[in-house]
């Protein structure tokens, strides 16, 4: 009974539009108040809170925000895209796969889905419109494949699922290379599919492809240089062992300042205290969402819901296939109520027992959270990225997602791959630790 009322606080809070924290933190609360003689009083409450982020792993967090800001002020996106431009402009469906491919890079570079859409689709919009590409479908292509920003390495929902599961963020990191490169994969099949199925002849692409290609490859790979090594650095540091994901995080920051300011000249004082400022607007209610979901956890475990559930599922349903997809399901639903972050704090602890009982992998369940969760980010009626696409091009919001059906179709594609062939997750770290 208590654990129906919990829930029925933090369904209605969220219902009439509380803020997310404090409707987890009046759920939690409302056991003690319901039982008094429950341990998780007010005083329990702040010092569990304050003990829970007192942890080196979540340094990471705001470390990978700021990294990201400064690199946005940078122009890396711009940078990025040029390179891969030089190689497939010259397409009808060319530019829009370079767009893909940066986001793929940028993604691996500030390890957020909503600053991926934003760096990208400030420059990329307006230029493939110019152009003669159809602006709904550049608009969608955008938000979707910003997406992929959460699954690239460095990801913050990695660290968030490693911080209260006890999985290998480490592990996390390496194991979330395959399937985002297949999600873009399945992204760019259906690009090429998309225009070879619609007329092109209104595309200017040819007097930009000569202007760009008349640089030079070396000119464009030597302005590129720097944001193309960005997650070698990152992610060669993590993958090799000579860093820990936190440190890593602290190495994006100094190499983002030395780019910024050495490099590409573009960060000066100014432009690095706004980076704090955005950075602390950010990474606040992040951190107080974290902490409060901490809390969250403990008082699921005190009440052994997960367990509950795991042996109620066990004990009913057989097929590993049946629990997979209903719980697919179940995040999929989740991802389109709540942002990334406090849906992989409140139900990575409900469903790990679950999925642990069919044998399933911490970390490949971490990669297959993380991914439906990331359809989220296009999905109404939460969708951040559906916001940020709409805040640059004015595009109602409807529109958007109407035109980005395709695009998750394919990425429901290949969530089913990533879901029930487990090596595409796994592959690479048992590699990379022999």
């Amino acid at each position: 009974m208590i654990t129906a009322i919990m829930f029925g606080i933090f369904l209605i809070f969220l219902g009439v539009g509380v803020p997310i924290a404090a409707s987890v933190g009046w759920a939690t609360l409302s056991v003690n108040l319901l039982d008094p003689s429950f341990a998780c009083d007010a005083i329990y409450f702040v010092k569990t809170m304050a003990n829970g982020m007192d942890s080196y792993v979540l340094l990471a967090v705001p470390l990978f925000m700021l990294s990201s800001s400064i690199m946005a002020e940078s122009g890396l996106s711009g940078r990025l895209f040029n390179v891969f431009s030089y190689f497939f402009g010259n397409l009808p469906a060319g530019l829009p796969i370079a767009v893909v491919i940066t986001c793929l890079f940028y993604g691996a570079i500030c390890g957020s889905g909503p600053a991926t859409v934003a760096a990208i689709g400030t420059m990329c919009i307006p230029l493939l419109t110019k152009l003669g590409y159809d602006k709904d479908f550049v608009t969608s292509m955008i938000a979707v494949a910003g997406g992929l920003g959460v699954i690239i390495p460095p990801s913050i929902p990695f660290i968030t699922y490693g911080l209260c599961t006890g999985a290998s963020i480490g592990d996390l990191f390496i194991a979330g290379f395959m399937p985002g490169l297949l999600i873009g994969l399945f992204i760019v099949f259906y690009v090429i599919y998309y225009f070879a199925r619609h007329d092109n002849s209104n595309l200017c692409i040819e007097a930009y492809t000569q202007e760009l290609r008349s640089k030079g490859f070396l000119r464009i790979l030597k302005e590129g240089f720097w944001a193309l090594l960005a997650p070698v650095i990152i992610l060669g540091g993590i993958y090799g062992g000579i860093v820990s994901p936190t440190e890593a995080a602290g190495v994006s920051v100094v190499y983002a300042l030395l780019i910024g300011v050495v490099a590409y000249r573009e960060i000066n004082f100014k432009k690095f205290i706004k980076c704090l400022v955005d950075t602390g607007h950010t990474a606040t209610p992040v951190m107080l969402i974290l902490g409060i979901c901490i809390v969250f956890g403990r008082v699921l475990s005190m009440l052994r819901i997960p367990q509950t559930l795991a042996t109620f599922v066990t004990s009913n349903i057989e097929s590993k296939i049946a629990v997979l997809l209903a719980i697919n399901l179940f995040l999929l639903v989740a991802g389109m109520l709540m942002d990334t972050i406090p849906c992989i704090l409140i139900l990575a602890p409900i469903f790990l027992p679950i999925v642990q009982a069919y044998n399933v992998d911490i970390v490949h369940f971490g990669i297959l959270m993380t991914c439906n969760l990331a359809i989220g980010f296009v999905t109404p009626p939460i969708g951040t990225n559906l916001f940020v696409a709409q805040s640059l091009t004015k595009i109602p919001i409807t529109r958007i997602a109407k035109h980005a059906v395709p695009f998750l179709a394919m990425f429901l594609v290949a969530l089913l791959v990533i879901t029930f062939v487990p090596s595409v997750s796994l592959w690479l770290p048992s590699v990379l630790s022999k």
